[in-house]
């Protein structure tokens, strides 16, 4: 059997998740690449679409917010999307991709490449399934057709079939996350006379990252780690504060490793993060949402007590602390993580890929 994973550079938490399901299919022996998806577009495609991507979310993020909500009014009239229509357009390349490397069945991490795989779908036999990265049916999934729909929680199916999703399809396994993610080796030396504090951006290194560091600096006393993702400006200013407790780091492959160190945990909602974090079992505080789906990432986590808001600098700082001396909120929040977030998420998809279409190609 052959499998490709697609995703789309718009953000770190589709690439992620893509490599973190063809490292399950490939540990069962199961041969799966990945694939950026924007490629089948045109060379230039991709970067321009990370571009774009990073330029929406600069500041407070208000250009992706108003996408994001022209998107859910769009979806909301019925009609064919333009981004369907786009995503149309890459169907002849997609067809001619997946035939020339002899795939059997596609995943996408991005409603992109889903869209396309629909479009493909109507015009031939192929299988493929949708994996939602986010904690909300963000708009344009209900114009998809997959065999499969892997969505991050049951709680979340009613929602998906509100959007139109039909529930016979719904696999609800939670957020693909690797198994390797959580054998943490402890190979990263860091200081243990304190508590550590993880800061994190994702990979995009936005939100008021700075003015964060320093209140937390000012007002905590604790060692403070803070990754910075491939946001250099940020790092370089970060390396200039004279602080015994800062660690500054830049983008890493082994968060995994700071965050089983780490007492608190301070990161962005993205969907990918933020399961990441509570399958380590680490209490969390969401760091001021990217507005759109963060949102609604945010208040998932929130509503289920898995993790504590905090909408600026002063309320990160404030929250941080307030979990920090409260060992009950820590043990509410990590049995609330082991109730609600799936560990095995990655394996319970190729379990069922391998029970479902298995036939030793």
């Amino acid at each position: 059997m052959k499998i490709v994973v697609f995703t789309c550079s718009t953000g770190g938490g589709h690439n992620s998740c893509a490599r973190y399901i063809a490292s399950e299919f490939k540990k069962s022996g199961i041969f799966c690449d990945v694939k950026d998806y924007m490629e089948l577009a045109g060379k230039r495609a991709s970067k321009r679409a990370e571009k774009l991507y990073l330029s929406s979310t600069k500041g407070k993020g208000n250009i992706f917010k108003t996408v994001y909500k022209l998107g859910e009014l769009y979806n909301k009239t019925g009609i064919k999307s333009p981004v369907y229509a786009f995503n149309k357009m890459v169907v002849k390349n997609l067809d001619n991709f997946l035939e020339e490397n002899g795939y059997d069945l596609a995943i996408g991490t991005h409603v992109f490449p889903c869209m396309a795989l629909t479009e493909l779908k109507n015009k031939k036999d192929i299988k493929f399934i949708n994996v939602a990265t986010d904690y909300e049916c963000i708009p344009f999934w209900n114009e998809t057709n997959p065999d499969i729909f892997v969505i991050p929680s049951e709680k979340l199916t009613n929602r998906f079939i509100e959007k139109g999703i039909n529930k016979d399809i719904l696999l609800p396994i939670g957020i693909p996350v690797a198994s390797s993610f959580l054998e943490a080796k402890g190979n990263i030396q860091l200081p243990n006379d304190k508590d550590i504090i993880l800061l994190t951006s994702g990979s995009m290194g936005f939100g008021e990252m700075e003015e964060c560091v320093k209140k937390i600096l000012e007002k905590i006393d604790a060692y403070l780690v803070v990754v910075c993702g491939s946001n250099e400006a940020l790092k370089e200013k970060l390396e200039k504060i004279d602080n015994k407790n800062l660690i500054v780091k830049g983008f890493i492959n082994n968060i995994n490793e700071y965050m089983n160190k780490a007492s608190v945990i301070i990161a962005k909602p993205g969907g990918l993060t933020s399961t990441e974090i509570t399958m380590m079992r680490k209490p969390f505080v969401l760091m001021m949402p990217i507005p759109g789906v963060e949102n609604y990432n945010a208040l998932f986590f929130e509503s289920n007590g898995m993790g504590m808001r905090a909408k600026n600098p002063d309320e990160v700082v404030s929250v941080t602390q307030k979990i920090l001396d409260d060992k009950t909120i820590q043990e509410e929040m990590i049995n609330n993580q082991k109730k609600y977030i799936n560990r095995n998420s990655a394996k319970d998809l190729v379990d069922y890929v391998l029970n479902k279409w298995y036939t030793n190609k």
